[in-house]
């Protein structure tokens, strides 16, 4: 959507937004959400009401200030709901808008003015079934898009901010650079209307507003109070208010003796309008707005730290404060089409078949009408409307907390129940809360005997102990159990906020038997070596020895027969 919608880094998937659309116009997709502009009526309830502030809203406000700081003609229609949302004296609030830099301030009252006048000449001279306001763009959109049908009871008259819109551009030129600004958000949408997009040059809200104003950090209460450039009547006033367009034109109302039905929130407008068509309801002047409470309790407000009886208490007394203000001739006769057609704007759905549904059903784990919950966290109201939804593509399956719950249980049971280590819960005071069938074997004990009970009945606790005192976990720690032949690497986190102590421990046992076959064997290799290696030493030196011996007698023999060779050369010479 153009103007507002959901920041994607923030959003959380709480569904909230969802849950507080009546027309269901938010899709999530890829786990962010997004408005439908199609669906969307413009009330703004979901962003202002999203925990996570996840909201992107266009602002006008910018360009409010470089037209002002071109020294542009900037005019101010201001909604006569800011008494109730600002703490300020009205005056000064005017005062303030003159050191900003608008060169004229009116309120949008005047317009809201012309508007009462314009419904009685067309309820005295049109005569219809009932008649529907048209001074809210929220519930303008509501009977367009979800109720086209009712759009012949539609007042065909523009909105207050509109209507003054037009007057001001017809009073101060063409060149003016013209600004709206009031509580609503939807109001920024509807300026951007078709046939309304040259008549207001910009729409700030008064959230916008104040952020300006806190920026230049101005002292509002030093300001010389002044007055408005133009004043509007006592009843114009009164349109912010619950019953205000009733009262502006209560006289043709009695005169036509139409029964008074006033309405606020978009579950109430719906409920109304959906009697209206089955033909419940007839002869009847409808108020229709929105916002609980109509403008004053709406969206823009709620965030405001006054509460909602205090700002009508505000509004109200402002209304009576100013009954003395003369009254001026009604802004007519301009030669200004006030005007406008209402059309019908609804979506065609693709509706799904019976066996699409019971598909789309069974893949959120819904198999039968038990499994149907209807607990509306997902923000719809049914399983099937949900199934619905996503058969529409404006929806996901993972959008079930319970689908979701048991996905992720079934899936958690399947790793725990499975999974060759040992894994083992303890609560704060080392108590055993949860043990997978693994490490049930391997400590030779049953999870429902032992559940509950110290883990020291079965291991030394200390290292767990530790782990929860220091905050330091163990990482890969070679440990062993000599009373069930056993050896692990043991990994020990603690989780601080579930106060849970998680111990992980890989049998290593069969590694450190073949470990020490490897050394015994290892040990074993170098024994024989080393007999093999003594023994052929004895064999040297005893050949050795043998040798000299040996030797030793060729010597003497040897000697022995030189000796005689020598004597009988002797003998012969």
């Amino acid at each position: 959507m153009k103007y507002m919608n959901f920041s994607s880094a923030n959003c959380k998937n709480c569904y909230k937004c969802l849950r507080s659309c009546p027309v269901k116009a938010i899709k999530f997709k890829n786990q962010q959400a997004e408005i439908v502009e199609d669906r969307c009526i413009a009330c703004s309830h979901c962003l202002a009401i999203c925990p996570q502030k996840a909201r992107h809203i266009v602002s006008d406000l910018e360009r409010v200030k470089e037209a002002i700081n071109s020294e542009k003609k900037v005019i101010a229609t201001i909604a006569p709901s800011f008494v109730g949302f600002f703490d300020v004296d009205p005056g000064r609030f005017v005062s303030l808008l003159r050191k900003l830099g608008f060169s004229y301030i009116e309120e949008t009252a005047s317009g809201a003015d012309v508007v009462s006048e314009l419904y009685r000449q067309y309820m005295k001279e049109e005569k219809l079934d009932n008649y529907i306001s048209t001074a809210c763009p929220s519930a303008n959109y509501i009977v367009e898009k979800y109720f086209p049908n009712l759009i012949k009871y539609m007042i065909p008259t523009v909105s207050p901010m509109i209507a003054h819109g037009k007057v001001l551009r017809k009073i101060y030129g063409e060149d003016s650079f013209i600004v709206f600004i009031g509580p609503c958000m939807g109001k920024k949408i509807e300026s951007e209307g078709f046939t309304n997009k040259e008549v207001l040059d910009a729409v700030i809200t008064f959230e916008e507003f104040t952020s300006w104003v806190e920026d230049l950090n101005i002292d509002i209460q030093n300001l010389e109070p002044c007055d408005f450039d133009r004043n509007s009547f006592k009843d114009g006033r009164k349109y912010p208010l619950f019953t205000g367009i009733v009262n502006c034109v209560s006289d043709v109302i009695k005169e036509k003796k139409l029964e008074v039905i006033s309405i606020s929130g978009t579950e109430e407008c719906m409920e109304l309008f959906k009697s209206i068509e089955k033909g419940e309801v007839t002869n009847a002047f409808i108020e229709a707005s929105a916002c609980k409470g109509s403008c004053i309790g709406g969206p823009g407000m709620i965030n405001n730290e006054k509460g909602y009886y205090k700002r009508v208490q505000k509004v109200k007394n402002y209304i009576n404060k100013n009954n003395s203000i003369g009254e001026r001739k009604l802004d007519l006769d301009m030669d200004i089409e006030f005007s406008r057609s209402f059309i019908d704007k609804s979506i065609e759905k693709k509706l799904a078949s019976e066996k699409e549904i019971e598909k789309i059903m069974m893949e959120m784990g819904k198999y039968s009408i038990e499994d149907e919950l209807n607990c509306g966290v997902c923000g719809y109201n049914t399983c099937r409307e949900k199934a619905e939804a996503i058969f529409e593509g404006m929806a996901e399956s993972s959008m079930c907390l319970h689908y979701m719950r048991n996905r992720a249980e079934s899936i958690r049971n399947v790793i725990f129940e499975n999974i060759v280590n040992c894994i083992i819960f303890l609560d704060g005071e080392m108590r055993i809360k949860d043990i997978n069938p693994a490490a049930e074997n391997a400590f030779t004990v049953k999870a429902e005997s032992i559940v509950n009970k110290p883990i020291s009945l079965i291991m030394d606790d200390q290292d767990f102990r530790n782990v929860k005192e220091t905050g330091k976990d163990i990482l890969g720690k070679k440990v062993s159990f000599p009373n069930y032949n056993l050896d692990f690497i043991e990994t020990v986190r603690y989780l601080e906020k579930q106060d849970i102590v998680m111990i992980a421990l890989v049998n290593i046992t069969e590694e450190e038997k073949n470990k020490r076959k490897l050394v015994k064997l290892k040990e074993n290799t170098i024994n024989t070596a080393q007999e093999v290696i003594e023994k052929q030493m004895r064999v040297a030196q005893e050949i050795a020895s043998l040798l000299g011996e040996t030797t030793a007698e060729t010597k003497i023999a040897l000697t022995k027969l030189k000796k005689v060779v020598e004597e009988e050369k002797g003998c012969d010479s």
